[in-house]
C-alpha cells in the first residue's frame, strides 16, 4: 500500500474511533487512562497515534490481562482500526490449541451459529471467558484470512510437566528468577521445585509455540497472549526467530501509571481501568 494512501485511511477511520466505554471500576482518575505509554521515547501518545504507528508492522503481539474486561474491547477496538487502514491477514489467540484448528477451520467463511452452538463447535476451553473472549473470536472467524492456534495441546503440556526439557540459554539469570517467583506466587507458595522446574518447561514451551506460530503466519499478523507471554524479557519474544523482523509488542495494563515499563519488557503500555483484585489463594483457601 503506497504511503499517502496508508496515512488517509488511517485519518478517516480515526474520525469514528472513540474508545469503548470503560468498564473496570479503579484508575479512572488517572490522567493518562486510555493513554499509551511509548517506552522508546518516554512520553505519552494517543491510541489513534499508537494505530499508525502499528499499521505497518508485520507481526504485532498484544498483552493482556485475562480477566479484565477492557483489556478484550481495546483488542476488539484494535483490530478493527488496523483493519480499516490495511487487511489483517492473521489473528493468533492463546485460547485456541491446535487441535482445535481444524474446527476453527470448518468454520472459516460460514454464518456463525449462537454462543453456545459456537462454543460447543469450537471445543471451547471454559477456563476462557466466552464473555470476553467472543467477540474476538467471531472477529477472528469473520474477518481476517486466518484465526489461528498460538498454544499447546493438553496432551503435549501434560508431557512436557511429566519430563520437562533443559530450559533455553536464551534466558537471563533475571528472567528466570522472575519467572520462577511468579509460577510459585500464582500457586499460592503450594508446589515443590519439582513441580516449578515442570511448570517453567511448560511456560517456555508455550512461549516457543507462540514465537513459531506467530512467525509462520500470514502478515500482517497479531497474536493475543497474556502479558508475561508478551513480555520482551521473559516471554515469547526470547524464542523469536532472530531471522524475522522482530515483533512489535503492546502491553495492556490496568490501574495508575505507577512505575513505567521500559524498552526491555515492552514497546508500548496501554494504560486502562483495573478491575477490583481477586484474592485467588484466599479462594484456594475456602475449596
Amino acid at each position: 500500500m503506497k504511503p499517502m494512501l496508508l496515512v488517509l485511511l488511517l485519518s478517516l477511520s480515526a474520525c469514528g474511533a472513540s474508545l469503548p466505554s470503560w468498564q473496570g471500576s479503579e484508575g479512572l482518575a488517572d490522567p493518562h487512562l486510555g493513554q499509551v505509554w511509548v517506552t522508546a521515547e518516554q512520553r505519552w501518545i494517543t491510541p489513534q497515534a499508537l494505530v499508525e504507528r502499528l499499521a505497518p508492522a508485520p507481526y504485532v503481539v498484544v498483552g493482556e490481562q485475562h480477566d479484565n474486561p477492557d483489556h478484550h474491547a481495546l483488542q476488539l477496538w484494535l483490530l478493527q482500526r488496523l483493519q480499516a487502514a490495511r487487511p489483517q491477514r492473521s489473528l493468533l489467540l492463546e485460547m485456541l490449541q491446535p487441535a482445535q484448528q481444524a474446527r476453527v477451520a470448518a468454520l472459516k467463511g460460514t454464518s456463525l451459529p449462537g454462543d453456545a452452538a459456537l462454543q460447543e463447535q469450537l471445543d471451547w476451553q471454559p477456563g476462557w471467558d466466552w464473555a470476553m473472549y467472543g467477540p474476538l473470536v467471531r472477529w477472528g472467524l469473520d474477518v481476517p484470512a486466518q484465526l489461528l492456534a498460538a498454544n499447546l495441546d493438553g496432551d503435549t503440556m501434560m508431557a512436557l510437566y511429566r519430563r520437562p526439557p533443559p530450559l533455553s540459554p536464551r534466558y537471563s539469570a533475571e528472567a528466570l528468577r522472575r519467572l520462577r517467583d511468579t509460577i510459585e506466587a500464582s500457586h499460592c507458595g503450594r508446589i515443590d521445585e519439582q513441580q516449578v522446574t515442570a511448570m517453567l518447561a511448560i511456560q517456555q514451551a508455550r512461549d516457543q509455540a507462540m514465537a513459531a506460530a506467530l512467525a509462520n503466519a500470514p502478515t500482517p499478523a497479531l497474536l493475543l497472549a497474556g502479558n508475561y507471554h508478551a513480555r520482551r524479557d521473559l516471554g515469547m519474544p526470547v524464542h523469536w526467530p532472530q531471522a524475522s523482523a522482530a515483533p512489535v509488542i503492546v502491553q495492556l495494563q490496568g490501574g495508575s501509571a505507577g512505575a513505567l515499563p521500559g524498552a526491555q519488557q515492552t514497546d508500548y503500555l496501554w494504560l486502562t481501568p483495573a478491575t477490583p483484585e481477586r484474592d485467588y489463594c484466599a479462594d484456594w483457601e475456602s475449596d
